[in-house]
Formats: C-alpha cells, sequence, structure tokens
C-alpha cells in the first residue's frame, strides 16, 4: 500500500518539476529554432544585450534542440502550415503530448536527466537516451534524504523483520522433546526441522536479491512474509514428522529475504557515515532472534499448551509485523525508485528514451537470476577476502547453533535444571550483544575524526579497513569465551561461570558480524550483494548441518571437548581483522570486483 501510494506521489512531482520545464512559449516554434526568441520560462539574462542585433537571438531551450539536430540525435522540423502550426502549438502546451523535439529539448534541460548514447555493450534498439537520476544531493525522492524518524522507522520494522525469522528458525528447538515424542522419532530426527529451515535460508538467498533488484525491497518483503507465514502455519497443523519437515524447509526459503535484502535496505537508507550508529542496531536486533526462539520455546514446553503453540507465537508476531510493513513502509530501494520516475516521464512525455538507469542494459529478467545464483560462487572462490569471511562466520554460526541442542547438556544436565530455565540462559548470549552497542558512540567519533582528515586529503570516504575496528576488539572473545564455558561448566562450579561466558560469547560474534558486512559491502559495492550471498549460502548450509550433528557432537566428546574442539577453529579466525586492516587494501588490489581506495 505504501509503495502504492509513494508510486502516485512521486507521479505528482515529477509531472510537477516536467512542468516547470515545459511552460508553453508565446510562440511554439521558437522550441524548433524556426521563429524570433522570446522570453520564457528558458531566457537567457545574456538574450537583453542581443536584443538589438539584426540577427534573431534564440533561447537555451532552442539552441539544445538545434545541437541534438545538428548531431542527428532528434527528428528534423518538416515545414509549417497554419494547420500544422497550431498542431504544434497544442502539442507543445499540453502536459502528456510531446514533439520528439520538444521531449529532447526538456530532456536536455531537466536537473537530473542525462542524455547519452547507448554503448553497443548495453544493447537495445534506441541509440539515444535519458538516464533520469536524482535532482542533486538533496532530492527528497533520494531515501538518505528522508526525515530522520521515518528513516529510523523504517529500520525498526526491517529488523523486525529479520527478528521473527531468526526466531522462528530456533523456536521449535527448545520444544524438541515434545515434538519428537508426539511424532514418534528420535530428538535427532526432530532436530532436523531446525536444520532444514536453516538450510533454506540460505537456498532462498541466492533468488531473493535479483527478484527485490527488479521488482524493489518493500514487494518482495511483503510477498515473502504472506509465504512464510502461510507454512509456519502449515508446520503447526503438519500430521507427521515428513510434513512438518518439508513446510518448515519451504518457511525457511520465504524466509531468507531479510538475510539479502535487509542488510541493502540500510545502505538505502543511510550513508556511510550514519551507517556506523544503524547497522550495529539492526545486526542486534537480527541476532537476538534465534537466541530469544529457545527462551520461549523453552517455557512453552513446560505448559500446559502443545509445542505446536511455538509455531502459533511465530505466525502472530509476524502477522503484526507485516502488517506494520504494509501500511507504513515505503520502497527505498533507489534504482527501483527511479525507475518509477523513469516511468512517469515516459507516461508524460509519451518518450520511452526516458530510462532509470538499471534499465539501460538490455538484460531479461532470467538473465538476472542466472546471474545471481553463479555469481555468489565465482567471488567466493575468486577472492581471498570473501573466502576468509565466509569461513570466519561459518563457525560462528555453527557455534551459535550448536548451543540449540548443545546447552541441554551444557546446563541442563550439568546442573539440573528445567527446559524453562534452560532457555533463559541464552539471555547471556542477549546480553552480550546488547552490550556491542556500547562501541558504537566510540567507533562513530573516531569515525568523523578519520574522514575529517580525509577530506583535507580530498578524499571523500575511509577506506573498507575502518569497518574491521568492532572486530579488531572483539574477536578474541570468542575463542576465550568457549575455553571458560568448556571448562567451567561443572556441577563444583557455580552456574554463573558459564553464563558469564556466554556474555563474551554474544559480544564477540556481535563485533565480528557488525565488520564482516560493513567491510564487504564497503569493499565490493556493486557486487557487495552477491559477496554477501555466498557467504550466506556458505553459513547457514553449514550451521544446518551442525544442528543435526550437535547432540551425538556433544554427546560423545562431551561438554570440555565439543566446546574446546570448537574454541580451536575459532582461535584459527581470530588474526584475520588484524591481518586485513594491514594487508587489505593490497589485497583488494588483486581483485577483479573490490574496489582500491
Amino acid at each position: 500500500m505504501q509503495s502504492f501510494k509513494q508510486y502516485r506521489a512521486l507521479g505528482k512531482r515529477v509531472e510537477a518539476q516536467f512542468n516547470s520545464k515545459a511552460k508553453p512559449n508565446p510562440n511554439p516554434l521558437d522550441l524548433c529554432g524556426d521563429g524570433p526568441a522570446r522570453r520564457g520560462p528558458f531566457h537567457d539574462s545574456r538574450e537583453t544585450d542581443r536584443s538589438n542585433s539584426s540577427s534573431p537571438t534564440l533561447s537555451p531551450l532552442s539552441n539544445d534542440v538545434e545541437k541534438a539536430d545538428a548531431q542527428g540525435l532528434t527528428p528534423q522540423p518538416k515545414a509549417q502550415d497554419e494547420d500544422t502550426d497550431r498542431e504544434m502549438g497544442e502539442a507543445v502546451q499540453g502536459d502528456l503530448e510531446m514533439t520528439p523535439t520538444h521531449a529532447t529539448a526538456i530532456g536536455r534541460t531537466m536537473t537530473g536527466v542525462e542524455v547519452r548514447r547507448r554503448t553497443t555493450r548495453e544493447g537495445g534498439k534506441d541509440k539515444q537516451v535519458f538516464v533520469v537520476g536524482f535532482q542533486g544531493d538533496t532530492d527528497p525522492l533520494n531515501p538518505h534524504n528522508w526525515p530522520h524518524t521515518k528513516r529510523i522507522w523504517i529500520t525498526m520494522n526491517v529488523g523486525a523483520i529479520a527478528w521473527i525469522v531468526g526466531f522462528s528458525s530456533s523456536v521449535d528447538s527448545g520444544a524438541l522433546q515434545q515434538a519428537a515424542a508426539e511424532f514418534g522419532v528420535s530428538e535427532v530426527t526432530e532436530s532436523l526441522a531446525t536444520a532444514l529451515f536453516l538450510i533454506a535460508f540460505g537456498c532462498g538467498g541466492l533468488v531473493a536479491g535479483p527478484f527485490s533488484e527488479e521488482f524493489g525491497r518493500n514487494p518482495i518483503y511483503i510477498a515473502t512474509m504472506l509465504g512464510f507465514m502461510v507454512f509456519v502455519m502449515a508446520s503447526a497443523l503438519a500430521p507427521n514428522i515428513g510434513a512438518q519437515l518439508a513446510f518448515r524447509y519451504i518457511a525457511g526459503f520465504f524466509a531468507s529475504t531479510p538475510l539479502t535484502c535487509a542488510g541493502g535496505s540500510i545502505s538505502d537508507l543511510f550513508n556511510p557515515m550514519e551507517r556506523v550508529y544503524a547497522f550495529p542496531i539492526f545486526a542486534t536486533a537480527a541476532f537476538m532472534g534465534p537466541i530469544f526462539g529457545p527462551v520461549v520455546g523453552g517455557f512453552i514446553a513446560e505448559s500446559n499448551v502443545t509445542w505446536r503453540w511455538t509455531e502459533w507465537v511465530s505466525l502472530i508476531v509476524a502477522a503484526a509485523i507485516t502488517f506494520s510493513l504494509v501500511l507504513t513502509v515505503p520502497e527505498t530501494y533507489t534504482p527501483v525508485l527511479l525507475k518509477y520516475k523513469a516511468q512517469q516521464l515516459r507516461k508524460i512525455t509519451g518518450d520511452d528514451r526516458y530510462v532509470a538507469p538499471a534499465e539501460i542494459k538490455d538484460e531479461t529478467f532470467f538473465q538476472k537470476i542466472r546471474r545471481a545464483l553463479y555469481r555468489p560462487f565465482l567471488i567466493l572462490f575468486r577472492e581471498p577476502i570473501v573466502l576468509v569471511f565466509a569461513l570466519y562466520i561459518t563457525i560462528i554460526y555453527i557455534i551459535l547453533f550448536t548451543f540449540l541442542n548443545g546447552y541441554t547438556f551444557v546446563f541442563t544436565m550439568t546442573y539440573g535444571i528445567s527446559q524453562g530455565i534452560t532457555g533463559l540462559c541464552f539471555l547471556g548470549i542477549i546480553i552480550g550483544l546488547a552490550c556491542c552497542l556500547f562501541m558504537v558512540p566510540l567507533i562513530g567519533y573516531w569515525y568523523k575524526q578519520d574522514l575529517a582528515r580525509a577530506k583535507e586529503r580530498n578524499e571523500n570516504s575511509l577506506p573498507p579497513e575502518f569497518r574491521l575496528w568492532f572486530s579488531i576488539f572483539g574477536a578474541p572473545a570468542v575463542p576465550i569465551s568457549m575455553f571458560w564455558m568448556g571448562w567451567t561448566a561443572r556441577p563444583g562450579i557455580s552456574i554463573w561461570s558459564p553464563l558469564a561466558a556466554s556474555v563474551l560469547f554474544g559480544y564477540g560474534i556481535l563485533t565480528i558480524f557488525i565488520s564482516c558486512y560493513q567491510y564487504l559491502i564497503d569493499s565490493y559495492e556493486l557486487f557487495a550483494a552477491s559477496a554477501l550471498a555466498s557467504i550466506t549460502v556458505v553459513r547457514y548450509v553449514a550451521a544446518g548441518g551442525m544442528v543435526v550433528v550437535a547432540i551425538p557432537m556433544y554427546g560423545n566428546l562431551s561438554v570440555e571437548w565439543t566446546l574446546t574442539l570448537l574454541g580451536c577453529l575459532s582461535v584459527l579466525m581470530v588474526p584475520t581483522p588484524y591481518l586485513l586492516y594491514r594487508y587489505g587494501r593490497k589485497i583488494r588490489g588483486w581483485s577483479r570486483y573490490a574496489v582500491v581506495t
């Protein structure tokens, strides 16, 4: 609904801009350079000095048309008789009917419209195009210029979407025993409900990006949330284990949209300076979802209601978020907004040469899908930075999602607490996530200082390596927390010791996630979506597989050695932010896709 209202409002704004440039000239023939110059909306003050000249003077609009005609870019005007003169005047004065020559002239004088030739690589049948852009840096159409309250509200809604899909991915793990008992299967088999949801997360992320590029972020959010709710409801009504697993997989596929599009939405709304503050808030919401899931699921399992309420709770919250999304969140994706603007200009002028930058290249939607399916893997194996971060984030997610079943061994069996209290133990990770937010003002202050010094050197931005400061502080926290929890989770040691370790773990994983995402966005710019998609596929497929492995791994290796193994894996990745901070620019210089500043 908001996108529809936004489209109509944009049309009125574009029409007003066009009409301000297309006010009727007293002598319509001046538009073709065939009559004496008259003062009009394009009057040049220098014309006054030439008013006594014996030769007629042309307005700037006429000059633009003459230049276009001389270059063969517009049709030459035919000889005019009286009837043709009248028809020409009516066409010029109308808002919806423009001659090709007049449309060309207006295209050349409108702010934010670039007249150029389409290159051979861009294809298409028209040699000349009017590329539609924003009207300068303060254009209200640009989401970066929207009011802060509006952008914050949109960010909260996008964060809420990420929260609920993460919550749904893990909430059923809190009621694992009850669901397994009802279906008559083992707990390992029932854990596939979480595993398949996560694997579908990764697979769905490959196609969510191209669809958002074609149709915009808002329609994709709404459509996928509706599909997500349908299959969450189906999971709640599943008559057997096979149906539950199938419905959970499809629900996870629809739920993958925030993983691909949400980071882009933050970039749509905020400039690099503002993202220092905005992205950590979004990332915190995204991480809190899968951690709150076991908290709620554990208490549902202990209550008098069926385990199926884990799905019903997800459905109710998702419905409320979707309702807010439909009514209050507009489109934010810049290429789609410029498509809207180009469509309005084509409608007003009847000239198909008005195009958005995304429309210039003659490429079908299926070609975009094909590229989206192979490019993430191409970048993954060709780009060492992407490969290293994929391994790093994968290890983090393996640890996080093995905790969904591993906390039963760490806390329930060790300290003899209930399922509900075991779920509450996840609050330690949530506290750690919140602690990470205290770093944001400090990093933001450093960013302002460094950016000011960069501008003194005539540089408009900071290198991507600045984004690594979060993980520089937080990377050692993950292995420390693993060793701490693994070797103090014993009946003879207070439960508060492993809980304190979980706080440190929550702090560490968020710092790594923030640095990883922001570094890749700044480093790969146009290819950032593909870089992030590759990491999404790898980490969720691996995490999904490890959810199933978690129960036998904790049972056979014991808590101590399982967490020691995971801690040793995370130790191997600790040097990553420090090495990239030192050598990142050099490594980006070897890349075919990364930018070098």
